[in-house]
């Protein structure tokens, strides 16, 4: 079958975007990696589709692949690409839309200027909601966070556990560009203590409101860019006392804004959604 695609990209975060609503879309685990992949298919971090809405509480569904063929909870910066998209084809005339997800309902909208905004939802930091077990780790309370002590190769790693819909486990380095991320990224990605796989983060800050971030992916590896990730790392940072909000983050493919009230609160997450190109596929039956 041919299928219709868009192209995108938040903050270099990259986008295969599909119209689930006027195509059939049913792909296996190994269709949705051929699409993914950069050398044979059309190449994305992500795949986004966007379906009928499942009740009338909401506008859309929203499913998000990861380039290994594996469907995730959440994601950020591609929930940014969706409302443009959405906008874009005229699959809606409004600004901000209610989207559900596997983890939830999110809002974003788009600003007059173009900008995107996104109410990702109250973050949990029980570690149960991340599928991390505590059992016999070292823990330590730093403000109001609790952070724990997570053994790699040849080092022990102090994380944040934050769930965004998501999980993620964020550490506080000194220098971003000299960090082991290549080899620490994927032992804490997936570290047994993480049941279903985790977002590793690695975050230098600044000043209180302005940090750098990397992130390794869950099924993905390092991205230029997490939405979900920068929240998860300012949220942390936060409740560490270390963090106010509103807090810009630098990410190797631009610059995410992340504002958080606190406890009980929603996290908003802003920054660009920008199209690259349209285009028509050919997806086999036989690809496995």
């Amino acid at each position: 079958m041919k299928l219709k695609f868009t192209k995108m990209h938040g903050a270099g975060n990259d986008f295969i975007v599909i119209d689930a609503i006027h195509q059939n879309v049913n792909f296996t685990p190994e269709q949705w990696r051929f699409l993914a992949d950069r050398r044979f298919g059309i190449g994305a971090d992500q795949i986004l589709v966007v379906e009928t809405a499942p009740n009338d509480s909401v506008d859309f569904r929203y499913r998000i692949f990861n380039a290994d063929g594996g469907e995730v909870e959440q994601c950020g910066n591609g929930s940014r690409a969706f409302v443009r998209f959405v906008i874009e084809k005229g699959l809606t005339q409004k600004k901000t839309i209610r989207v559900q997800t596997m983890s939830g309902v999110i809002e974003p909208s788009v600003a007059e200027d173009g900008r995107v905004t996104v109410n990702m939802g109250v973050p949990s930091f029980a570690p149960a909601d991340s599928h991390f077990q505590t059992e016999e780790l070292q823990s330590k309370v730093e403000g109001g966070d609790t952070l724990w002590s997570l053994p790699l190769f040849d080092a022990n790693a102090w994380i944040s556990c934050v769930s965004m819909g998501n999980p993620h486990a964020v550490q506080i380095v000194s220098d971003i560009g000299g960090h082991p991320i290549a080899t620490e990224g994927p032992q804490i990605e997936r570290h047994p203590r993480f049941q279903k796989r985790v977002n590793a983060g690695f975050m230098q800050v600044n000043d209180a409101q302005h940090v750098q971030l990397r992130v390794y992916e869950r099924g993905a590896g390092e991205t230029l860019a997490c939405g979900t990730g920068a929240c998860a790392a300012v949220v942390a940072g936060i409740r560490r006392g270390i963090l106010q909000s509103p807090v810009q983050v630098q990410m190797r493919g631009g610059e995410l804004q992340i504002a958080w009230l606190g406890e009980g609160h929603p996290v908003f997450l802003s920054g660009p959604a920008v199209t690259v190109f349209e285009g028509e596929i050919e997806i086999s039956a036989s690809i496995a």
